[in-house]
């Protein structure tokens, strides 16, 4: 039962698994889809919905990414996204500052970009979170690069 669970949240209920794009961009994206619907349901303001969120999720995604990736015997397996989608909430928890209402469509997609490009690509010093143990280093790399994301989606906005 406590694996079944793991590996329903870690794979964000199986689209790390079914989908043909890379799971890293379906979680992410599965991400701004969740957190365009929570902000909409819940009557508060953005920022406190994506830390609420983020409470919840970056523990079950160290449970869970932890148990799933032992499971599977890979460190950080693909199909594993509850990580990206707990990334993606930070970024966007960095565009909803000083809001009441949820971010647009523009700012969604510029926090979505960066995070995945920062993730992906894992300047230096996020790469090295990877080193650390079971599912810290699947998530703390992600929550490293959506730091990194919000913060220039930040300096973006604040430019234009």
């Amino acid at each position: 039962m406590r694996a079944a669970l793991a590996r329903a949240l870690a794979t964000v209920g199986g689209l790390g698994d079914l989908l043909p794009a890379p799971g890293t961009t379906v979680g992410s994206l599965a991400g701004v889809l969740l957190y365009w619907g929570a902000s909409r349901l819940w009557p508060h303001p953005t920022w406190a919905v994506a830390i609420g969120g983020l409470a919840v999720l970056v523990p079950l995604s160290v449970w869970a990414s932890g148990i799933e990736a032992a499971r599977r015997g890979h460190a950080d397996p693909g199909p594993v996204v509850l990580d990206e989608v707990a990334g993606q909430w930070l970024a966007l928890a960095f565009v909803s500052l000083g809001r009441s209402e949820a971010p647009g469509p523009r700012e969604m997609a510029v926090a979505f970009v960066l995070f995945r490009v920062l993730d992906v690509v894992k300047p230096w010093p996020i790469r090295r979170l990877e080193r650390l143990p079971g599912g810290w280093g699947i998530v703390a790399d992600d929550l490293a690069a959506a730091l990194a994301a919000g913060l220039l989606a930040l300096a973006v906005f604040a430019v234009l």
